[in-house]
């Protein structure tokens, strides 16, 4: 049985550098089109160098079939840096993709120039360049769509904590105003925030004014039930203000159990007992001519 013979791209790697780094930084350059102005032709020559000289080490130590072992990690870890910068810079998957899969011209040129006399050991070396860089460049993929979703994670984590301020209206008095839906995780967030401020303020009243909320099931009762009792393990007593007419119906038709929350239909009304519990009143004054 004939001894499978070795590849030559660990040499052609070495041997044409120059040549395979010039075009393809060209090729990058005007793929990239618009997006390209987002890096810097100097930086975009320096990841290329990098990743060509961990190719060339890894292709010389490493079964080049398999990029999943141990000689390739310093060449996946650069490859998802690279994704995760593109990321946080704007560029799509396919252009971050294409950072690998751009390279596969130059190589095939390269190798075309040095086994052209030879067709079945450059068809074998094209299938083998192939089966790399499709591997390395869906590995690009996969660890840019997973930065891509962090970074969605924390701009809703982000999103969660500006949507739900918690307002000092008064001394020891303070307002949740509440907009958007109220699931289990904003619930969560609602009630650290609330939860922090009173002990920060030593608030006796919280007022979570959910005007701002389109609809009130089973599930957005019991997530306001969970802050107030929350709030008055901390000493503080919750009035919810912002119950219109079809919220209210709804309440009864749930068959919900509010308990002995005070209950408002607008922030005014809330504030005013609010006020009113804490010795404080409210009287007009007439303006003098």
């Amino acid at each position: 049985m004939p001894t499978p013979r070795a590849s030559r791209i660990p040499d052609v790697l070495t041997r044409y550098e120059a040549e395979l780094l010039a075009q393809w930084v060209r090729d990058q350059a005007q793929s990239l089109g618009p997006k390209g102005g987002r890096i810097s032709e100097g930086e975009l020559r320096a990841e290329c160098q990098e990743f060509l000289a961990l190719l060339q080490r890894a292709a010389r130590n490493g079964d080049l079939t398999d990029p999943r072992g141990p000689a390739w990690q310093e060449l996946r870890d650069m490859l998802g840096n690279l994704s995760s910068s593109r990321a946080r810079q704007g560029f799509s998957p396919i252009q971050t993709a294409s950072f690998v899969f751009s390279f596969k011209q130059p190589l095939f040129d390269r190798l075309r120039q040095d086994l052209g006399g030879d067709g079945a050991a450059l068809a074998d070396e094209v299938w083998t360049a192939t089966t790399l860089l499709d591997q390395l460049g869906l590995e690009t993929t996969h660890a840019f769509l997973k930065s891509r979703e962090q970074m969605i994670a924390r701009q809703q984590e982000e999103m969660l904590e500006l949507s739900t301020p918690v307002v000092k209206l008064w001394e020891r008095i303070l307002a949740l105003p509440m907009i958007g839906t109220l699931d289990s995780a904003r619930t969560q967030v609602v009630m650290e925030s609330l939860l922090q401020r009173i002990v920060e303020t030593g608030a006796e009243i919280a007022i979570i004014d959910i005007t701002g909320v389109p609809t009130v099931d089973t599930l957005v009762a019991q997530h306001l039930i969970k802050t107030v009792t929350a709030a008055r393990l901390m000493g503080a007593e919750c009035i919810i203000s912002g119950i219109r007419p079809q919220i209210a119906q709804t309440i009864v038709h749930l068959g919900v159990n509010l308990g002995d929350v005070i209950t408002k239909a607008t922030l005014a009304d809330a504030f005013a007992v609010a006020l009113q519990r804490r010795g404080f009143g409210l009287a007009r004054t007439t303006a003098g001519q």
